[in-house]
């Protein structure tokens, strides 16, 4: 009785998950054969994005600019840390780690297949002046999730984006 009415649970929550459009990630196909990206491997965001671009197999990575389709472009990334609040003695309550990351992507002439992009990432941590190892400890792994989160934007970004390759003017 108790097994039945288990799978009968179960049946009826995969059953809603499918009813509602509910789909888990597959892997990303993106619109570029080749892509050189001009990031450094050694930064996280760099080895990160390198290492989903590879998992996709539609698309090879390049080791020049001239050899590619398309060049993947950082124009800038900032890291900001706000104060959100402050205690009665002045002292911070809460912070937010703010994470903006902007991106284009050109073709070898160097013209825009992707225009200027920004992801804006946020996260809100609160603060106290006790637990102050606890807390750039937990700031720290804020940062690292919000690079993973990053690397997920940026090839969603990608992936649903439709490139305007332009005509070769002779």
């Amino acid at each position: 009785m108790r097994l039945s009415v288990v799978l009968g649970l179960l049946a009826s929550l995969i059953l809603g998950l499918v009813g509602c459009g509910f789909q888990l990630r597959g892997a990303y196909t993106l619109p570029y054969e080749s892509l050189y990206v001009a990031i450094p491997d050694y930064s996280v965001i760099g080895a990160g994005f390198k290492r989903a671009i590879r998992s996709t197999g539609s698309t090879r990575l390049v080791p020049t600019a001239a050899e590619a389709q398309a060049t993947f472009q950082p124009t800038a990334e900032i890291r900001m840390p706000v104060i959100l609040s402050l205690s009665s003695a002045g002292r911070v309550r809460e912070k937010r780690l703010t994470y903006r990351y902007s991106f284009r992507i050109i073709d070898a002439k160097g013209r825009d297949l992707v225009l200027p992009t920004t992801i804006d990432l946020f996260r809100d941590i609160s603060y106290a002046d006790s637990d102050v190892l606890a807390k750039t400890q937990e700031e720290d792994l804020l940062w690292r999730d919000m690079e993973n989160d990053l690397v997920q934007q940026l090839m969603r970004r990608i992936a649903t984006t439709q490139p305007t390759f332009p005509q070769d003017e002779e």
